[in-house]
């Protein structure tokens, strides 16, 4: 029976933990002005796809109350359940004043913000939670195994990206959730679905969205790209567990119901800033499925 977690009456606020890499100082656009570099939620990390991925977009209604407050190649989600806001992914750590600038173009107020869900313990869609938590409050839900990665701000022993290492701003307190759990604020409750093979702790999330008696299911699909860190083999036998999490993954994923699919890399899904349309999943996973083989074969012609 899935569990299902309620907002208490007063939100605890998390304890914070800085620690970012050493990336340099310099400032990095958000979109929204420059993170301050003194600032150790959101010191810019100086990546060479930061750029790309923060490319400024404006928020963006998805069906319902539901819609978009991220970026050209990193989503972020908002859900207004008519209790309060429920965010999803929060990008890198110098995001977090832009996003909170396109939640209040969108006429919210960042305070009513009482969860923040993680897709995966990676610093593109997790490096702005803290800074988010700072702001608003929120109580942070993520996997067990991704709640590790998240407490520690680092790549997880498992995590086929282990061998980039790094660190970025971590969290102290997060509140964990299993595959089919529930999480309900107000009349939206979304379903956590385990989708592991990019990191062991990765989780999509969904949920209905109405316009009127017309309703759709979203799908927050966590990434499901096979990459890696150099010298990482997807065929060692010490891969074995991540191979099998990715066929449960396309799985899984194969079997929801998905109206509409918002991917947490935006080209990871198609064109345009999320799917809609019979078979988005499907041909979400397809991708995946296909870049894989491509890896295996890959590496077997390598031994």
């Amino acid at each position: 029976m899935s569990a299902v977690l309620r907002l208490a009456a007063a939100v605890a606020v998390l304890n914070l933990i800085p620690g970012v890499t050493a990336a340099g100082a310099r400032p990095i656009a958000t979109g929204d002005g420059v993170a301050p570099a003194d600032d150790p939620l959101t010191r810019p990390m100086a990546l060479d796809m930061a750029g790309e991925w923060l490319a400024p977009v404006p928020p963006q209604r998805v069906f319902g109350r539901s819609y978009l407050v991220g970026f050209g190649g990193l989503s972020v989600a908002l859900i207004d359940t008519g209790a309060g806001l429920i965010l999803i992914d929060a990008a890198l750590p110098q995001a977090a004043p832009a996003i909170l600038a396109n939640v209040r173009k969108l006429g919210f107020d960042p305070k009513d913000i009482k969860f923040i869900l993680s897709t995966e313990p990676h610093y593109d869609h997790s490096g702005g939670i803290p800074a988010l938590v700072r702001a608003t409050g929120a109580v942070v839900v993520a996997s067990v195994q991704a709640a590790e990665g998240l407490r520690a701000g680092r790549h997880a022993a498992s995590d086929p990206q282990h061998g980039y290492g790094g660190a970025w701003p971590a969290v102290a307190r997060v509140r964990t959730v299993r595959d089919g759990e529930r999480v309900t604020l107000g009349r939206t409750a979304i379903t956590a679905h385990a989708t592991p093979g990019h990191t062991m702790g990765s989780m999509s999330w969904s949920w209905n969205a109405c316009e009127g008696r017309k309703c759709r299911q979203i799908v927050f699909a966590s990434s499901l790209n096979p990459v890696s860190a150099p010298g990482y083999r997807f065929t060692a036998p010490s891969s074995a567990p991540i191979l099998k999490g990715f066929a449960a993954s396309y799985r899984g994923m194969e079997a929801l119901k998905c109206d509409i699919l918002i991917s947490a890399h935006p080209d990871n899904a198609g064109s345009g800033r999320y799917a809609s349309g019979p078979g988005a999943c499907r041909r979400y996973v397809e991708r995946s499925r296909r870049l894989l083989a491509k890896r295996l074969a890959s590496e077997r012609k390598r031994p």
